[in-house]
């Protein structure tokens, strides 16, 4: 007795049946109800498309063809016509419409060459898996990128899309693991697709003119490219550890896992290559957009990194400038006092100490021609330049690729110095005007910054002002005591009670005056510079230093040396520096004092073996005022050291390394005219 059922021709058949009677049904509703845009006619051409294909599986299965793959024309139009539908949602520029266009029509050119046979099999399954692949890359840009509102009206069409595409990743996927079709899933497909029809049959009623203005962002765009490629590329590595499997005898399941396991690590550091995800940004950009930036995405990022509270713009701001353009490292001079423009900030860049007059011919021509200076073409070509000589410091960074300037109501406020970027990027005026753009940007950002921090420091000195008032309150105090005391003297002088109390009296009084004058040391009348024998003034500020520990050592190499300077002034300047390195050195270390004579200027230098100072602590706190490490210190007698000896003439340098020593060195002007007092 035969057993009735279904043959696995009729199941491909009745599975078909469905989705092609399932599609018909959804293309005539839709050309019944038109309301014709371009993504429209995009729909109904996809699901004639699926229908026809639909049909045509149907015919092949009653013919006794249940699985057909080389040569279908109708599954590559099927397959071809969804990818368009998505495509025009996305509504891609032109560039970008042709590059995925191209793709779709090279895949699928390999689909209709591939010759019957082992080769042709696989070649066709591996092109349909990677048409799957980018179905749902274009489905999942579709979802991401339709705002939150209007998600509500697209999400069922992309469940169907979507369910299209990944249905045929995992029967292809199934295929190229196997090396056949396996028949079940192929009869299955036919149902699944029908499923679908629901799905977008709501969507064309929530939305029936499918015209969403969508937009794939460079960010998407990066991502998707660095997925599809490492797909394409895992997918190469399995196709041949299989082959290295089915060739390698015994060995062959061991050889399999190594090589996917070494093919998976390359991987990662190729992904985790920075130079590589600059290239393929730079190749996007080049190559799907007509921009080459994304202006809204970058200006906001920028702004963002210049806005955030806290310590460190100047390295931020570096940082937002080198990102534009993929630069890895930078560093920032900003105009200061004495018109020069100093290093402040560096990034990924060894500090850098050579400052650059504004008033010198490169600063010069920064500010009056407002070029972006291509380093190497400068170089090269300086006829370009006005032939302007570089600067040293350029010549000795073989990595400096752009030096912007940084403008601000049409003055140079400084200049940031790129390093060459990870990738070829060509400077062309696109490139230079968001340069110039974001250094204006930056310039007020930083200026901003100055301005805070004078605004700063002023009121600081407002405060140490309305703190003097409270300190003449205290001598206040004090006179009134030594008063009280005095007239009592010549009533009491004879009472030993009364002499003890005297004593004890003017001992408080005497260390609390000089403690107040120690801090007070601001606010005194104008006194006039005299030539003065530095050699016995600084015998003088060492001696008076005879209890400290360590003791100060003194070593004249050139005597007889004369500076135009105030004794007072000069002497407490130069003990405030002794009395430094004494508490900054332990009782078992050393401190040197060194006078000589270097050319027309004497050189006073002061060394000791304390802690040290970093180069950081150096730049942004030693001569600021009101910053002091000491507990009751008020922060300004290196201030005002480095201030009189710049009133002088002279200058206050400072080298210091952590745990290895600091050495101040004082320079003044040699006096040769006048008289040493006596």
């Amino acid at each position: 007795m035969k057993q009735a059922g279904l043959s696995s021709g009729d199941m491909v058949a009745l599975s078909y049946g469905l989705a092609s009677l399932a599609f018909f049904v959804l293309s005539l509703l839709l050309l019944g109800n038109w309301r014709a845009r371009h993504s429209a006619s995009a729909l109904v051409a996809a699901c004639l498309t699926t229908a026809l294909w639909a049909t045509g599986t149907v015919a092949l299965a009653l013919w006794g063809r249940p699985v057909s793959l080389p040569g279908d024309v109708l599954e590559v139009l099927r397959t071809g016509a969804w990818l368009v539908f998505v495509l025009r949602l996305l509504e891609a520029s032109g560039k970008r419409q042709k590059v995925f266009l191209i793709a779709i029509l090279g895949i699928s050119a390999c689909q209709l060459a591939a010759a019957s046979g082992t080769t042709g099999l696989m070649t066709l399954i591996v092109s349909r898996l990677l048409l799957a692949v980018l179905g749902m890359l274009l489905v999942e840009h579709w979802y991401r990128n339709t705002p939150g509102p209007q998600r509500w009206d697209v999400k069922f069409a992309c469940f169907g899309v979507g369910g299209l595409f990944t249905y045929d990743f995992y029967l292809y996927s199934d295929a190229l693991l196997f090396r056949h079709i396996n028949a079940d899933i192929w009869a299955a497909r036919g149902i699944v697709n029908a499923l679908s029809v629901p799905l977008l049959a709501l969507s064309a009623a929530r939305n029936p003119v499918w015209a969403l203005g969508l937009a794939v962002s460079r960010q998407m765009m990066f991502r998707s490219a660095a997925l599809l490629g490492s797909a394409i590329y895992l997918l190469a590595m399995a196709s041949s550890a299989y082959y290295i499997r089915y060739f390698g005898g015994a060995w062959g399941p061991v050889m399999q896992v190594a090589y996917l396991g070494g093919a998976v690590l390359l991987l990662g550091g190729v992904l985790f290559s920075g130079a590589l995800r600059a290239k393929l940004k730079v190749f996007i950009n080049k190559h799907f957009y007509t921009a080459i930036f994304d202006y809204r995405e970058e200006w906001l990022r920028f702004t963002r990194a210049l806005s955030e509270d806290g310590p460190g713009l100047g390295e931020r701001t570096i940082q937002a400038v080198a990102q534009l353009v993929e630069s890895p490292a930078g560093a920032l001079w900003i105009r200061r006092e004495h018109d020069l423009c100093v290093p402040v900030a560096s990034w990924n860049m060894a500090p850098q100490s050579a400052s650059e007059p504004a008033s010198g011919a490169f600063c010069q021509f920064l500010e009056t021609r407002q070029w972006v200076v291509d380093v190497p073409e400068a170089l090269r070509e300086p006829a370009r330049y006005a032939n302007v000589t570089p600067p040293e410091w350029m010549l000795t960074m073989p990595q400096l690729w752009l030096i912007l300037p940084l403008m601000l109501h049409g003055c140079l406020f400084g200049f940031v110095a790129l390093a060459r970027p990870r990738a070829g990027i060509k400077l062309n005026w696109e490139v230079v005007d968001l340069l110039k753009i974001a250094g204006s940007q930056a310039a007020s950002y930083l200026a901003h910054r100055e301005s805070a921090d004078s605004l700063t420091l002023a009121r600081q000195f407002e405060s140490f002002n309305r703190m003097s008032t409270f300190i003449v309150h205290d001598l206040k105090n004090l006179v009134f005591q030594l008063s009280l005391l005095l007239s009592n003297a010549e009533k009491h002088q004879g009472n030993p009670d009364f002499q003890r109390d005297m004593l004890g009296t003017l001992d408080h009084s005497v260390k609390k005056i000089t403690l107040l004058l120690q801090k007070f040391s601001r606010g005194e009348a104008q006194e006039l510079s005299a030539p003065l024998s530095i050699d016995k003034l600084l015998g003088q500020a060492v001696a008076a230093r005879t209890g400290a520990e360590p003791l100060p050592r003194l070593e004249i190499a050139d005597a007889g040396l004369t500076v135009l300077a105030n004794w007072a002034r000069l002497e407490r300047v130069l003990g405030h520096l002794i009395q430094n390195a004494v508490e900054a050195t332990a009782k078992e270390g050393s401190v040197l004092v060194r006078l000589l004579r270097e050319g027309q200027t004497v050189v006073v230098e002061l060394r000791d073996t304390g802690q040290g100072m970093s180069a950081q602590f150096i730049r942004e706190r030693l001569f600021k005022p009101f910053e002091s490490t000491k507990v009751a210190g008020m922060g300004i007698g290196v201030f005002e050291s480095r201030e009189y000896i710049r009133e002088v003439g002279g200058q206050l340098e400072v080298y210091s390394e952590p745990e290895r020593g600091t050495t101040f060195r004082v320079v003044l002007p040699l006096h040769v005219d006048g008289k040493t007092p006596g």
